[in-house]
């Protein structure tokens, strides 16, 4: 996760038994999503109508919403490819 525009590490909740040895060892890594590949996006055109239609309808400036889609690598290796396909509005309640 980002915070004003530096990395910072990620840390898991707490549990009562660990699996691993959770001291850090080795060498800090970079793990962000475009570091090694190219990105790309495609989203269905239906998707992105029905979350405007939801989005004029609601009087809300905040809205509660999910993106569905899939997350594949192309054949080459080189980039990957986000799909979004599907809309779902969320709950109220």
């Amino acid at each position: 996760r980002f915070v004003s525009e530096r990395m910072v590490p990620f840390s898991f909740p707490l549990a009562k038994c660990a699996l691993w040895d959770p001291v850090p060892m080795g060498d800090v890594i970079g793990s962000h999503i475009t570091y090694y590949r190219n990105p790309k996006l495609s989203m269905m055109e239906k998707t992105l109508r029905l979350a405007y239609r939801h989005a004029k309808q609601n009087e809300k400036k905040v809205l509660s919403c999910f993106l569905l889609g899939t997350l594949a690598v192309d054949e080459a290796g080189e980039g990957i490819m986000l799909t979004i396909d599907r809309f779902d509005p969320g709950r109220e309640v």
